[in-house]
């Protein structure tokens, strides 16, 4: 094993250390790794409830707190994280260094509350390991090359470490959390979900962005593309939980579904009545970009009557207003009408082998329509097949397919 090699990257979530006794159990599961001869360089969430608890804080203080000041007060929730993390190793007699994002050298571009990792100037982390300290080093943070703090969106914690395994060479990283792996469906809503032994990182991309909440999408994506492998892990139970590793070497011309998704954070935002023409779908989504609003399963109906046809799509909850206010000069323009229908639930399909399968949308919609559960919208990939219907029917949908496809039970190794 090569000195990079040697190196063990580990996130603990804001849940894993929520309080002393949970950070030094944290703490028990880095010192351990250390005394087995790893390097150990460990990111930390903020602890608990923090980061929402300085967002509620911020907005008593302003409505709409300027961007940049909502940066250097979120960030200050992992900087206590790391540091108590430090202190917790100290005292189990493991020598540990806490470093903010700018001091571990994680370079971030882009807006803030929503930056990017540009590049890790990863010297100093190996200078610490090298010199047998376990490294705490902050998530969900970065510095610009103005020297401001900058977050990296909801969930940044594991982009941050992905990111991080990738730049110390180590291509392996352990998530800890407070689920024991990524299930078959929410366990909470499904009881007879399964654990997942392993699934492939563009599976868990396409779960991630259809609402399944154990890793975040963007650190799905860089896993993928650098080849990085993940061990989501349960941090209050020691039996090992699912890898998503980068590529799966599945049976040729094989169709299989993983899991399923639930989302119920999105709005459908429907426009109607637009004209018939080149170029207003260009408009529409435009705007949306201009606004940075985040948008998924874009539906253009054929016309409903003659020279109009209608544009429906998905934005998070949050997003709904801005979104609203954003197109309302395009359809006052055009003469069209915008509506948002909030009582709705995303609910999706991922595996593999999809777009040559169709028995798979087949036993979706038979499902469904047995539940007498009507279907709103319906996109469709190799990876993914996700169908809008009433909010009211989202968990009965999700346990139907759950027994349409089979997924408690366990599938033979592919």
């Amino acid at each position: 094993m090569t000195a990079r090699q040697n190196i063990l990257v580990m996130k603990f979530g804001g849940t894993s250390v929520a309080d002393p006794e949970k950070i030094q159990r944290a703490a028990d599961r880095a010192v351990a790794a250390r005394r087995r001869g790893r390097a150990v360089a460990v990111v930390v969430s903020a602890p608990g409830d923090m980061t929402d608890e300085l967002l509620t804080l911020a907005r008593r203080v302003a409505a709409e707190p300027d961007d940049r000041e909502l940066d250097q007060l979120l960030a200050t929730g992992e900087q206590v994280g790391i540091a108590l993390f430090a202190m917790a190793c100290r005292a189990r007699g493991a020598p540990a260094v806490s470093l903010t994002g700018a001091q571990a050298g994680i370079d971030a571009g882009g807006d803030h509350t929503r930056a990017q990792i540009v590049r890790i100037r990863a010297g100093k982390i190996l200078r610490e390991l090298q010199a047998g300290r376990i490294v705490t080093v902050a998530g969900f943070q970065g510095v610009t090359p103005g020297r401001d703090v900058a977050t990296l969106g909801r969930g940044g914690s594991d982009l941050t470490a992905v990111a991080l395994a990738c730049a110390l060479k180590t291509r392996e990283c352990e998530i800890y959390t407070d689920v024991k792996g990524v299930y078959t469906a929410d366990p909470r809503i499904v009881s007879e979900a399964r654990k997942l032994d392993r699934i492939t990182a563009a599976e868990m991309l396409e779960l991630a962005g259809a609402g399944a909440q154990v890793m975040q999408p963007r650190s799905m994506e860089v896993a993928e593309r650098f080849g990085v492998s993940i061990h989501v892990r349960s941090a209050f139970h020691p039996q090992p939980g699912t890898w998503i590793i980068p590529k799966e070497k599945a049976m040729l011309e094989k169709a299989f579904v993983s899991a399923l998704a639930l989302d119920k954070s999105e709005v459908r935002l429907n426009l109607m009545d637009l004209p018939d023409r080149p170029g207003v779908a260009a408009q529409v989504l435009a705007a949306l970009a201009e606004a940075r609003i985040p948008v998924d399963m874009i539906v253009q109906s054929a016309p409903a009557r003659t020279g109009v046809n209608a544009i429906s799509l998905m934005t998070p909850r949050a997003f709904a207003a801005k979104a609203q206010e954003a197109l309302a000069p395009i359809a006052r323009r055009l003469g069209a009408r915008v509506d948002i229908r909030d009582q709705v639930a995303k609910i999706s399909a991922v595996g593999t082998g999809f777009r040559h399968h169709p028995w798979i949308a087949a036993k979706m919609f038979a499902a469904l329509a047995e539940h007498k559960i009507n279907i709103h919208m319906i996109v469709a990939s190799d990876l993914r097949i996700s169908a809008v219907v009433d909010a009211h029917h989202g968990e009965t949908a999700l346990r139907a397919l759950h027994r349409a496809y089979g997924l408690a039970r366990k599938k033979k190794s592919r």
